[in-house]
């Protein structure tokens, strides 16, 4: 499995053409990566303008872009990066065959727990690598990325520790200017990652539609935040996932640097979208469950979510 060492000029598709996939795939397009985005919605206005990314790390204009309507269009890849909500992992069983080869690696830049498990499970292991992104983006526009701050992946891979390739392709992500690191666990990370992902997506929607300045203005909502980013760290640990208390206050002082930042949940439950409920919220208590671990914080806002989005 060593796609990313046997090739100088490797074909990379991207799967989920949203605000993450198109801000990463731009990156490394403009790193002279070939890099082929498949599109629905965006498909016409890309094709003929192309993408414009505003950034605080340089923005820039990518007025060629190959962007096609369907997995068949694109063919083989060495890379797949899937960038798309979890909420519709099952059309990967349809959308991913025609871009794989025998050694194609499957990067998902997803939230939450499962889908890492999801590709292994039908794809094999041995293919996927997982990839968190720190990062505040937002599409505003059809082929129009807006991306505010941060920006860093920290890679894994799906089964074992960090190989050859995981350290080839963040050092390939880095001489595109995306700040990439490898994770010696890619579950840990993903833990370490719903600190954050858990309360502040979730309070923006369960609060009544704040973004993360609000929630931190508020005494109230903080210490819920604060309860929530406990209850996770401490059930990852009863999990074998260690991660420090002192996450606590360095997740929340650097999300005041944010300024008023919509999380991407908050964004998909006030456009009526589906919101990644079971990846962010429902897969942790689920796997807590299992090990007899009570999660009575994230619990409650898993419900409150679900009685907000079935009264939209």
């Amino acid at each position: 499995m060593s796609s990313f060492i046997d090739k100088s000029h490797p074909r990379i598709a991207i799967v989920g053409s949203g605000a993450v996939g198109c801000y990463y795939g731009g990156r490394l397009a403009q790193g002279g990566k070939e890099v082929h985005f498949l599109m629905r919605s965006d498909f016409a206005h890309v094709k003929q303008h192309g993408l414009k990314i505003s950034s605080p790390l340089g923005g820039f204009d990518l007025p060629q872009v190959s962007c096609h309507r369907s997995t068949e269009d694109i063919g083989p890849c060495d890379l797949v990066i899937i960038a798309m909500k979890a909420t519709t992992n099952e059309t990967l069983l349809s959308l991913l065959p025609p871009l794989l080869k025998d050694k194609t690696v499957i990067l998902t830049l997803q939230n939450g727990l499962g889908s890492d498990d999801f590709l292994a499970r039908h794809f094999g292991s041995a293919h996927v690598l997982g990839g968190l992104c720190f990062v505040c983006i937002n599409r505003v526009a059809p082929g129009v990325i807006h991306h505010l701050a941060q920006g860093q992946i920290s890679l894994g891979e799906h089964s074992g520790p960090p190989q050859v390739r995981t350290e080839v392709l963040a050092a390939e992500f880095r001489r595109c200017g995306i700040d990439c690191k490898v994770e010696p666990s890619l579950i840990t990370a993903r833990w370490k990652k719903l600190v954050w992902n858990v309360p502040f997506n979730g309070l923006s929607i369960a609060a009544g539609g704040k973004d993360t300045a609000q929630i931190l203005a508020n005494p109230v909502l903080e210490q819920r935040v604060r309860a929530l980013m406990r209850e996770i760290i401490e059930t990852a640990g009863h999990l074998g996932h260690e991660i420090p208390l002192s996450l606590i206050d360095d997740m929340i002082e650097r999300t005041r640097t944010m300024a008023g930042y919509k999380p991407s949940s908050l964004i998909d439950f006030l456009a009526g979208s589906e919101v990644e409920l079971d990846a962010i919220w429902g897969e942790p208590v689920q796997r807590a469950h299992a090990a007899g671990i009570a999660m009575p914080q994230v619990e409650k806002l898993h419900e409150e979510l679900k009685a907000r989005i079935a009264a939209r």
